[in-house]
């Protein structure tokens, strides 16, 4: 017995995840922990700019269907994602509390 869940192929049709959703879970689980220019690999793979391509993640990321589908890599993505958030955040709202010297 595994301690792994079972995720279903990608080529299994999945209720409530169309075949792109799939092959981007997929996309993701293959690119985990590898360098290069995932861009122009998003580009080739779904014909989609990164921009879109991270928004349609996103929205995939949220989904109970995604989650159920690959409970451990929806969640590290869902982490990714926040710190990612939050990262900007900090960066935005930071206050500079220096002294005018002027």
């Amino acid at each position: 017995m595994s301690a792994e869940p079972q995720r279903a192929p990608a080529h299994e049709p999945v209720p409530g995840l169309g075949e792109r959703d799939l092959r981007m879970l997929d996309f993701e689980a293959r690119w985990s922990g590898r360098l290069g220019a995932k861009e122009a690999a998003i580009r080739e793979e779904f014909g989609l700019s990164a921009a879109r391509y991270y928004q349609v993640l996103d929205a995939l990321l949220d989904s109970p269907v995604a989650l159920r589908r690959d409970p451990i890599l929806v969640r590290r993505l869902q982490r990714l994602r926040d710190a990612r958030v939050r990262a900007r955040a900090a960066r935005t709202f930071r206050v500079d509390h220096r002294e005018d010297t002027t």
